[in-house]
Protein backbone atom coordinates (compact mmCIF):
# COMPACT_ATOMS: atom_id res chain seq x y z
CA UNK A 1 0.00 0.00 0.00
CA UNK A 2 1.69 3.93 -1.12
CA UNK A 3 0.30 6.67 -1.24
CA UNK A 4 2.15 7.05 -4.38
CA UNK A 5 -1.25 5.35 -5.96
CA UNK A 6 -2.73 8.75 -5.72
CA UNK A 7 -2.64 10.47 -8.90
CA UNK A 8 -5.45 12.27 -9.53
CA UNK A 9 -6.07 14.20 -13.21
CA UNK A 10 -4.65 17.58 -13.28
CA UNK A 11 -7.72 18.89 -13.53
CA UNK A 12 -8.68 17.93 -9.79
CA UNK A 13 -5.69 18.23 -8.49
CA UNK A 14 -5.88 21.94 -6.80
CA UNK A 15 -6.33 21.28 -2.87
CA UNK A 16 -8.93 23.78 -2.69
CA UNK A 17 -11.39 21.73 -5.26
CA UNK A 18 -10.32 18.64 -3.61
CA UNK A 19 -11.45 19.78 -0.41
CA UNK A 20 -14.95 21.72 -1.74
CA UNK A 21 -15.64 17.94 -3.48
CA UNK A 22 -15.40 16.18 -0.07
CA UNK A 23 -18.21 18.27 1.24
CA UNK A 24 -20.24 19.42 -1.78
CA UNK A 25 -19.97 16.37 -3.83
CA UNK A 26 -21.86 15.30 -7.16
CA UNK A 27 -21.97 12.06 -5.81
CA UNK A 28 -24.96 12.32 -3.51
CA UNK A 29 -27.50 11.04 -6.55
CA UNK A 30 -25.49 8.11 -6.17
CA UNK A 31 -25.17 7.72 -2.56
CA UNK A 32 -28.93 7.38 -2.43
CA UNK A 33 -28.87 4.31 -4.60
CA UNK A 34 -25.88 3.03 -2.78
CA UNK A 35 -27.01 4.35 1.04
CA UNK A 36 -30.58 2.44 0.31
CA UNK A 37 -29.84 -0.58 1.89
CA UNK A 38 -27.86 0.88 4.65
CA UNK A 39 -31.14 3.68 5.40
CA UNK A 40 -33.53 1.29 5.26
CA UNK A 41 -31.38 -0.65 8.09
CA UNK A 42 -30.38 2.85 10.04
CA UNK A 43 -31.69 2.93 13.77
CA UNK A 44 -31.34 6.20 15.56
CA UNK A 45 -30.02 5.85 19.01
CA UNK A 46 -29.40 8.44 21.58
CA UNK A 47 -26.48 6.81 23.66
CA UNK A 48 -25.81 7.01 27.46
CA UNK A 49 -22.13 8.16 27.35
CA UNK A 50 -21.84 8.41 31.12
CA UNK A 51 -22.01 11.53 33.53
CA UNK A 52 -25.41 12.28 32.30
CA UNK A 53 -24.21 12.48 29.09
CA UNK A 54 -26.29 11.85 25.79
CA UNK A 55 -24.65 11.26 21.97
CA UNK A 56 -26.62 10.41 18.94
CA UNK A 57 -26.14 8.69 15.72
CA UNK A 58 -27.21 5.95 13.47
CA UNK A 59 -26.59 2.21 13.42
CA UNK A 60 -27.13 0.37 10.48
CA UNK A 61 -26.94 -3.54 10.69
CA UNK A 62 -26.39 -6.11 8.10
CA UNK A 63 -29.36 -7.88 6.36
CA UNK A 64 -30.27 -10.37 9.21
CA UNK A 65 -28.18 -13.93 8.04
CA UNK A 66 -25.50 -11.79 6.50
CA UNK A 67 -22.72 -12.14 9.15
CA UNK A 68 -20.61 -9.06 9.72
CA UNK A 69 -17.44 -8.50 9.37
CA UNK A 70 -17.32 -5.61 12.06
CA UNK A 71 -18.37 -2.51 13.68
CA UNK A 72 -17.33 0.12 11.84
CA UNK A 73 -17.86 3.47 14.26
CA UNK A 74 -17.74 6.80 11.90
CA UNK A 75 -16.90 10.48 13.15
CA UNK A 76 -17.25 13.43 11.00
CA UNK A 77 -15.23 16.55 11.40
CA UNK A 78 -16.10 19.88 13.13
CA UNK A 79 -19.45 21.43 12.22
CA UNK A 80 -20.31 18.04 10.10
CA UNK A 81 -22.43 15.43 11.03
CA UNK A 82 -23.94 11.97 10.24
CA UNK A 83 -25.05 12.50 6.55
CA UNK A 84 -21.49 14.37 5.86
CA UNK A 85 -20.73 14.19 2.23
CA UNK A 86 -17.24 12.52 3.12
CA UNK A 87 -18.82 10.19 5.68
CA UNK A 88 -21.84 9.29 4.40
CA UNK A 89 -19.70 7.77 0.69
CA UNK A 90 -17.28 5.82 2.98
CA UNK A 91 -20.34 4.53 4.79
CA UNK A 92 -22.02 3.19 2.32
CA UNK A 93 -18.78 1.92 1.13
CA UNK A 94 -18.27 -0.06 4.57
CA UNK A 95 -21.71 -1.26 4.78
CA UNK A 96 -21.65 -2.46 0.97
CA UNK A 97 -18.92 -4.51 2.25
CA UNK A 98 -19.83 -6.13 5.11
CA UNK A 99 -19.27 -4.22 7.79
CA UNK A 100 -22.00 -2.97 10.09
CA UNK A 101 -22.11 1.06 10.87
CA UNK A 102 -22.86 3.42 13.50
CA UNK A 103 -22.26 7.10 12.16
CA UNK A 104 -21.84 9.14 15.56
CA UNK A 105 -22.75 12.45 15.51
CA UNK A 106 -20.73 15.13 18.09
CA UNK A 107 -21.81 16.56 21.00
CA UNK A 108 -23.88 19.54 19.15
CA UNK A 109 -23.55 18.60 15.91
CA UNK A 110 -26.68 17.19 13.78
CA UNK A 111 -29.05 18.52 15.32
CA UNK A 112 -28.38 17.26 18.58
CA UNK A 113 -28.09 20.70 20.68
CA UNK A 114 -30.88 19.83 23.02
CA UNK A 115 -29.20 16.57 24.24
CA UNK A 116 -26.62 18.73 26.76
CA UNK A 117 -26.45 21.45 28.27
CA UNK A 118 -22.87 22.41 28.45
CA UNK A 119 -21.31 23.11 24.73
CA UNK A 120 -19.28 20.86 22.38
CA UNK A 121 -15.81 21.67 22.47
CA UNK A 122 -12.78 19.80 21.27
CA UNK A 123 -11.57 17.91 24.50
CA UNK A 124 -13.82 16.14 25.33
CA UNK A 125 -12.58 12.43 24.56
CA UNK A 126 -14.63 11.06 27.59
CA UNK A 127 -18.08 10.92 25.85
CA UNK A 128 -16.57 9.53 22.95
CA UNK A 129 -15.35 6.75 24.55
CA UNK A 130 -18.38 6.57 26.21
CA UNK A 131 -20.22 6.49 22.80
CA UNK A 132 -17.70 3.74 21.25
CA UNK A 133 -18.52 1.29 24.12
CA UNK A 134 -22.07 1.88 23.89
CA UNK A 135 -22.32 1.48 20.44
CA UNK A 136 -20.27 -1.88 20.38
CA UNK A 137 -22.62 -2.92 23.30
CA UNK A 138 -25.86 -2.30 20.82
CA UNK A 139 -23.97 -3.77 18.20
CA UNK A 140 -22.73 -7.18 20.09
CA UNK A 141 -19.34 -7.76 17.81
CA UNK A 142 -16.16 -7.43 19.71
CA UNK A 143 -14.49 -6.03 16.29
CA UNK A 144 -14.71 -2.46 16.75
CA UNK A 145 -13.13 0.03 13.98
CA UNK A 146 -13.06 3.71 14.49
CA UNK A 147 -12.86 5.96 10.99
CA UNK A 148 -12.87 9.46 11.61
CA UNK A 149 -12.49 13.06 9.68
CA UNK A 150 -10.44 16.26 10.00
CA UNK A 151 -11.38 16.94 14.16
CA UNK A 152 -13.34 13.49 13.46
CA UNK A 153 -9.95 12.05 12.80
CA UNK A 154 -7.92 13.56 15.82
CA UNK A 155 -11.22 11.97 17.97
CA UNK A 156 -10.53 8.56 15.95
CA UNK A 157 -6.76 8.13 16.55
CA UNK A 158 -7.59 9.43 20.59
CA UNK A 159 -10.08 6.57 20.92
CA UNK A 160 -7.12 4.26 20.06
CA UNK A 161 -5.03 6.17 22.11
CA UNK A 162 -7.11 6.12 25.29
CA UNK A 163 -9.64 3.30 24.82
CA UNK A 164 -7.50 0.15 25.92
CA UNK A 165 -7.83 2.72 29.40
CA UNK A 166 -11.35 1.39 29.83
CA UNK A 167 -11.49 -1.75 28.05
CA UNK A 168 -11.98 -0.52 24.89
CA UNK A 169 -9.79 -2.15 22.15
CA UNK A 170 -10.06 -1.09 18.82
CA UNK A 171 -9.13 -3.88 15.80
CA UNK A 172 -7.80 -0.49 14.27
CA UNK A 173 -8.37 3.24 14.41
CA UNK A 174 -8.04 5.25 11.21
CA UNK A 175 -7.77 9.43 11.05
CA UNK A 176 -8.12 10.76 7.45
CA UNK A 177 -6.79 14.24 7.33
CA UNK A 178 -6.64 14.43 10.93
CA UNK A 179 -6.66 17.74 12.98
CA UNK A 180 -3.23 16.35 14.77
CA UNK A 181 -1.78 19.96 15.85
CA UNK A 182 -4.79 22.19 16.29
CA UNK A 183 -3.15 25.50 17.06
CA UNK A 184 -1.29 24.95 13.51
CA UNK A 185 -5.17 24.35 11.96
CA UNK A 186 -6.50 27.50 13.75
CA UNK A 187 -3.87 29.20 12.24
CA UNK A 188 -4.44 27.67 8.86
CA UNK A 189 -8.40 29.03 9.00
CA UNK A 190 -7.32 32.27 10.53
CA UNK A 191 -4.84 32.94 7.96
CA UNK A 192 -5.30 31.16 4.50
CA UNK A 193 -7.85 30.92 2.29
CA UNK A 194 -11.03 33.31 2.77
CA UNK A 195 -13.33 30.60 1.79
CA UNK A 196 -12.48 28.69 4.50
CA UNK A 197 -12.71 31.32 7.23
CA UNK A 198 -16.21 32.54 6.23
CA UNK A 199 -17.37 29.10 6.07
CA UNK A 200 -16.11 27.77 9.32
CA UNK A 201 -17.10 31.58 11.03
CA UNK A 202 -20.64 30.94 9.62
CA UNK A 203 -20.78 27.33 10.75
CA UNK A 204 -20.00 28.32 14.10
CA UNK A 205 -22.92 31.46 14.00
CA UNK A 206 -25.22 29.19 12.92
CA UNK A 207 -24.14 26.57 16.04
CA UNK A 208 -24.58 29.25 18.72
CA UNK A 209 -27.56 30.55 17.58
CA UNK A 210 -28.89 26.85 17.93
CA UNK A 211 -27.47 26.46 21.19
CA UNK A 212 -28.86 29.83 22.68
CA UNK A 213 -32.44 28.66 20.68
CA UNK A 214 -31.90 25.07 23.19
CA UNK A 215 -30.72 26.50 26.26
CA UNK A 216 -31.88 30.09 26.20
CA UNK A 217 -29.82 31.11 29.24
CA UNK A 218 -26.54 30.76 27.73
CA UNK A 219 -25.04 33.84 26.69
CA UNK A 220 -23.15 33.95 24.02
CA UNK A 221 -22.87 38.30 23.38
CA UNK A 222 -19.15 37.90 24.12
CA UNK A 223 -19.05 36.47 20.46
CA UNK A 224 -21.21 39.41 19.04
CA UNK A 225 -19.58 41.00 15.99
CA UNK A 226 -16.15 39.11 16.11
CA UNK A 227 -14.89 38.12 13.04
CA UNK A 228 -11.72 36.13 13.92
CA UNK A 229 -11.69 32.62 13.91
CA UNK A 230 -8.81 32.81 16.77
CA UNK A 231 -10.40 35.66 19.18
CA UNK A 232 -13.87 33.48 18.67
CA UNK A 233 -12.00 30.15 20.29
CA UNK A 234 -10.09 31.90 23.07
CA UNK A 235 -13.59 33.73 24.13
CA UNK A 236 -15.18 30.59 24.08
CA UNK A 237 -12.31 28.75 26.18
CA UNK A 238 -12.23 31.48 28.43
CA UNK A 239 -15.71 31.17 28.66
CA UNK A 240 -17.05 27.67 28.18
CA UNK A 241 -14.55 24.99 28.65
CA UNK A 242 -12.81 25.34 32.21
CA UNK A 243 -9.44 25.79 30.73
CA UNK A 244 -7.24 28.43 31.84
CA UNK A 245 -5.99 29.55 28.57
CA UNK A 246 -6.29 28.67 24.86
CA UNK A 247 -2.86 26.99 24.87
CA UNK A 248 -4.24 24.78 27.48
CA UNK A 249 -6.65 23.95 25.63
CA UNK A 250 -5.23 23.52 22.45
CA UNK A 251 -2.32 21.07 24.09
CA UNK A 252 -5.30 19.31 25.42
CA UNK A 253 -6.12 17.32 22.46
CA UNK A 254 -2.95 17.93 20.50
CA UNK A 255 -1.11 14.62 19.17
CA UNK A 256 2.57 13.99 18.13
CA UNK A 257 4.31 11.61 16.16
CA UNK A 258 5.48 10.28 19.46
CA UNK A 259 2.80 9.84 21.26
CA UNK A 260 0.89 8.04 17.77
CA UNK A 261 4.36 5.53 17.52
CA UNK A 262 3.71 4.65 21.23
CA UNK A 263 -0.16 3.99 21.00
CA UNK A 264 -1.48 0.67 22.74
CA UNK A 265 -3.81 -0.09 19.77
CA UNK A 266 -3.30 0.32 15.91
CA UNK A 267 -3.63 3.07 14.15
CA UNK A 268 -3.73 3.90 10.44
CA UNK A 269 -2.88 7.94 9.35
CA UNK A 270 -4.25 9.12 5.88
CA UNK A 271 -3.52 12.76 5.00
CA UNK A 272 -2.27 14.92 2.26
CA UNK A 273 0.71 17.13 1.64
CA UNK A 274 -1.72 19.98 0.48
CA UNK A 275 -3.85 20.16 3.15
CA UNK A 276 -4.61 23.50 3.43
CA UNK A 277 -6.14 23.86 6.68
CA UNK A 278 -4.19 20.74 8.45
CA UNK A 279 0.05 21.72 7.67
CA UNK A 280 2.03 18.43 6.98
CA UNK A 281 4.92 19.32 8.80
CA UNK A 282 3.40 18.33 11.84
CA UNK A 283 3.58 14.26 10.70
CA UNK A 284 7.28 14.26 10.10
CA UNK A 285 9.10 11.14 12.28
CA UNK A 286 5.68 9.06 11.46
CA UNK A 287 6.10 5.76 9.94
CA UNK A 288 4.55 2.35 9.10
CA UNK A 289 5.93 0.32 12.06
CA UNK A 290 4.70 -0.73 15.25
CA UNK A 291 1.25 0.27 15.98
CA UNK A 292 1.17 2.81 13.45
CA UNK A 293 -0.24 0.13 10.95
CA UNK A 294 -0.27 2.51 7.89
CA UNK A 295 0.86 5.99 7.31
CA UNK A 296 0.11 7.39 3.88
CA UNK A 297 0.60 11.02 3.06
CA UNK A 298 -0.49 11.97 -0.72
CA UNK A 299 1.35 14.95 -3.00
CA UNK A 300 -2.39 16.19 -3.42
CA UNK A 301 -5.95 15.49 -2.12
CA UNK A 302 -6.44 18.28 -0.15
CA UNK A 303 -8.62 18.11 2.76
CA UNK A 304 -10.53 14.81 3.35
CA UNK A 305 -10.44 14.72 -0.42
CA UNK A 306 -8.53 12.06 -1.92
CA UNK A 307 -10.57 11.88 -5.46
CA UNK A 308 -8.99 10.21 -7.45
CA UNK A 309 -10.98 10.58 -11.14
CA UNK A 310 -13.72 12.35 -13.22
CA UNK A 311 -16.09 9.39 -11.60
CA UNK A 312 -15.95 11.26 -8.38
CA UNK A 313 -14.34 7.58 -6.54
CA UNK A 314 -12.95 8.18 -3.54
CA UNK A 315 -9.12 6.59 -2.83
CA UNK A 316 -8.99 6.89 0.55
CA UNK A 317 -12.29 5.01 0.70
CA UNK A 318 -10.18 2.11 -1.02
CA UNK A 319 -7.59 2.48 1.35
CA UNK A 320 -9.41 1.98 4.74
CA UNK A 321 -10.79 -1.21 3.13
CA UNK A 322 -7.75 -2.72 2.64
CA UNK A 323 -6.59 -1.71 6.01
CA UNK A 324 -9.87 -2.68 7.76
CA UNK A 325 -9.70 -5.95 6.08
CA UNK A 326 -6.44 -6.53 7.14
CA UNK A 327 -6.82 -5.53 11.00
CA UNK A 328 -9.86 -7.49 10.86
CA UNK A 329 -8.14 -11.01 9.38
Amino acid sequence: MSAAGFRPPLLLRHAQLQSILATKSPRRKLWLKRGSRMESAAVRHELDCGDGVRLAGFHSRQPEGVPSRGLALLIHGWEGSHESSYLYSMACTLYGAGYNVFRLNLRDHGGTHHLNREPFHSARIEEVLGAARAAQQIDGDERLFVVGFSLGGNFALRVGLHGPGIGLQPRLSVGISPAIHPGSTLDAIEFGPLMFRWYFMDKWRKTLRAKKTAWPEHDFSAFDGVRSFTESTRRFVAGFTGYASMDDYLAAYTLTPDMLMASPSPLAVLTAKDDPVIPYRYFEGLRTEGPLRAFLATEHGGHCGFIEDLRMTSWAEARVLELLEAAGS
